[in-house]
């Protein structure tokens, strides 16, 4: 019987030829050398910031430059970005025509606050970041034809926060247009009273509110603008008294927050609760007026308002 195992000798195997490689010396390699990568790490590029916004409802790039020129609104679903407060001023009122009031008041630290970071370091911080001295800028400025008494908040600021500094301005601002025989409008954004200032900030909220009723008793016509967000003190005093409220599309509104409201009455919320269409439904609102669309309305509601007034001789 024969077998057809190959044989051992000395741990040596024998290997059968037909399954042993030619020399190498034989064989033409057709394989292509692999090429030698560098040592050093390829360098990503570099995009500059500043060039692209993501629209924080349709998720879409938008190209900064193009966004500015449509007002900070998204070209795709007609998201309101939030926009400066200077921005806002050159939007309503006419070249060259406002007249900024109070510009160098600034806050103090009264009651010495101190937590993670102290009330004087923070105030110093924002100046810097916005260019801005508080969180509102007041004046006299011209929409159209009509002359009006005009303060924008801005929310870059503290969180557009209503201290001492912001209620004496508005106050101020209103008081002007009462004895100037001007219509006062006032755009806000605000998270509310200024809580590092105490029982100073929410004072502005009766100041404002007072002053507001002697310009009532002149006849003199008040037009409150709220944009994203618009809440707390201010939603409860100011922002809320005006002869027209109205506000822009998708405007968050209300005094607090949808998670203190849902955990205090332990009930769920209605879809859109809080919104500025949610309001105009329930008659909180008189109209939502686009941002592009604000300046002609606006001039269109106190040419209304302000029919038979004559304006003094030093103003026209």
């Amino acid at each position: 019987m024969t077998t057809s195992f190959s044989k051992k000798a000395f741990g040596v195997e024998a290997v059968e030829p037909a399954v042993t490689p030619p020399p190498a010396s034989n064989v033409q390699h057709s394989f292509a050398k692999k090429p030698k990568l560098g040592s050093s790490k390829a360098r990503k590029k570099e995009i500059p910031e500043g060039l692209w916004s993501k629209c924080k409802r349709c998720s879409n790039l938008i190209y900064d430059k193009e966004l500015d020129e449509n007002l900070k609104i998204c070209p795709h679903c007609g998201y309101h970005f939030a926009i400066g407060s200077r921005e806002r001023i050159n939007s309503l009122v006419e070249t060259c025509s406002f007249e900024e009031m109070d510009a160098d008041m600034i806050s103090v630290d009264a009651l010495k606050f101190t937590g993670v970071a102290s009330y004087s370091s923070k105030l110093e911080g924002y100046r810097k970041s916005t260019g801005l001295k508080d969180a509102v800028i007041t004046g006299i400025g011209k929409i159209f034809e009509q002359r009006v008494a005009l303060g924008v908040m801005d929310f870059g600021f503290l969180g557009g926060s209503m201290g001492s500094v912001v209620g004496e301005k508005l106050t101020r601002l209103i008081e002007t247009g009462t004895e100037k025989g001007l219509p006062v409008v006032i755009v806000s954004t605000s998270g509310g009273a200024r809580m590092y200032e105490g029982m100073f900030s929410l004072m502005q909220m009766a100041k404002t509110c007072g002053a507001l009723a002697y310009h009532a008793r002149q006849k003199l016509p008040y037009i409150s603008v709220l944009t994203d967000p618009t809440t707390a003190g201010v939603m409860a005093s100011y922002a809320t008294v005006g002869d027209l409220i109205i506000a822009e599309p998708g405007a968050m509104i209300g005094f607090a927050g949808p998670r203190v409201i849902k955990d205090t009455t332990q009930s769920e919320l209605p879809p859109g609760f809080q919104t500025a269409e949610f309001l105009l439904d329930r008659g909180l609102l008189d109209a939502i007026v686009p941002r592009k669309e604000l300046k002609a309305k606006l001039a269109y509601y106190l040419d209304f308002l302000m029919a038979g007034r004559k304006y003094p001789a030093a103003l026209k």
